[in-house]
């Protein structure tokens, strides 16, 4: 049995899909001030979706949040909202972690019978 055995659904794709997240947003963050940046990001529901149509999730291709107010320099990158981001993926990320872990250890229990 395979961290990709269906045995788990989604989330072991999950996992890769909100570490990428998590990656593009620190980049993210980290070039908050390096002018011209453009603040990048996953959409997993599009990812989601794709997958369904696909048959598997793939780590999906990235694209350029909008900016939410205009800088002089042209660099779209909002800490707070990259912050918020961040939270959200990490608490995502955790959530699927959490699941993978009461499942392994309902198959282990399942396996001997304790």
């Amino acid at each position: 049995m395979t961290i990709d055995d269906p045995v788990f659904g989604i989330h072991p794709a999950a996992l890769q899909l909100q570490r990428r997240r998590l990656e593009l947003i620190a980049a993210n963050i980290a070039n908050a001030d390096t002018p011209g940046f453009k603040a990048r990001d996953l959409d997993f529901r599009e990812v989601l979706a794709s997958a369904q149509t696909v048959g598997r999730v793939s780590t999906g291709e990235p694209g350029y949040r909008l900016a939410v107010q205009p800088s002089a320099d042209g660099n779209t990158v909002d800490v707070q909202i990259e912050q918020a981001q961040f939270a959200d993926a990490a608490l995502r990320y955790q959530a699927s972690l959490q699941f993978l872990d009461a499942r392994i250890k309902g198959l282990l229990t399942a396996l001997t019978g304790q």
